[in-house]
């Protein structure tokens, strides 16, 4: 069985090649992705006997709370990579991937607030899970200003990969506060190790738009991988040659 090659597209040309075959097809099933979810979510799927038609927020809410969580791991990996075997695309993207899961963070605590207020009769109130994911927030926030303040593309990736790599212990504690401490917010309603707490048809709804976020998050990166590319390579011969850019525009 033929291997397929994947240090060949550790170079910045391979991937920028790659990468712009993958993410036009990968932001079209996203948004597929979306629509269906939405559809089961809001449409599709009954109305809960508890929380009547508000428990609906969770359909957007526990996907983006779950990416906000991957996204970072996914940062602390890649700043690994960049510090070990000192490669440049790593640190591309890591900060390909820090809007995108500041997004998601964002968009965590937006819809958490809108599910707490009719809950728990507050926008906000400082539960475990709450302040550990707006730390979270506040990482990606930090490390998006960190890497912009630094000129150096070589120093900003390892101060990137640093604080990827430290600030990724937040992500355990975000993930077991609800074990850990006495909280208000509830406990994971899909678990690996149980049968989930809803019904099917509500599962099904989660499930695809957790897929349509995962398959988003990675067409946006690498849509903007390859910008961080163009930018940082742009004195590179291959960079000229590229057709998609006409002779008087360069990066």
């Amino acid at each position: 069985m033929r291997r397929i090659p994947w240090t060949h597209y550790a170079s910045p040309q391979t991937f920028y090649g790659l990468a712009g075959v993958c993410w036009p097809p990968l932001a079209v099933l996203a948004l597929a992705l979306a629509l269906a979810g939405m559809w089961v979510g809001f449409m599709v799927a009954p109305t809960d006997a508890q929380q009547g038609e508000g428990y609906r927020i969770i359909f957007w809410h526990v996907p983006v709370s779950w990416m906000s969580m991957i996204i970072y791991l996914a940062m602390a990996f890649w700043g690994v990579v960049c510090l070990v075997f000192r490669a440049r695309l790593a640190g591309m993207i890591s900060q390909a991937l820090a809007p995108t899961g500041a997004l998601f963070a964002f968009l965590s605590l937006w819809t958490g607030a809108l599910w707490g207020k009719p809950m728990w009769g507050a926008w906000w109130v400082w539960d475990a899970r709450l302040t550990s994911e707006l730390i979270l927030f506040f990482l990606y926030i930090g490390f998006i200003a960190l890497t912009s303040a630094i000129e150096d593309p070589r120093r900003a990736d390892r101060a990137g990969a640093l604080v990827s790599i430290v600030g990724a212990v937040n992500v355990p504690i975000i993930y077991f506060s609800v074990k850990w401490w006495n909280t208000l917010h509830q406990g994971a309603s899909v678990s690996l190790t149980r049968s989930p707490s809803m019904a099917q048809t509500m599962l099904w709804g989660m499930l695809l738009m957790a897929l349509a976020c995962w398959v988003y998050a990675v067409a946006i990166v690498l849509y903007r991988t390859r910008s961080l590319i163009l930018q940082r390579e742009r004195h590179a011969d291959w960079v000229a040659q590229l057709p998609e850019l006409s002779p008087g525009v360069r990066p």
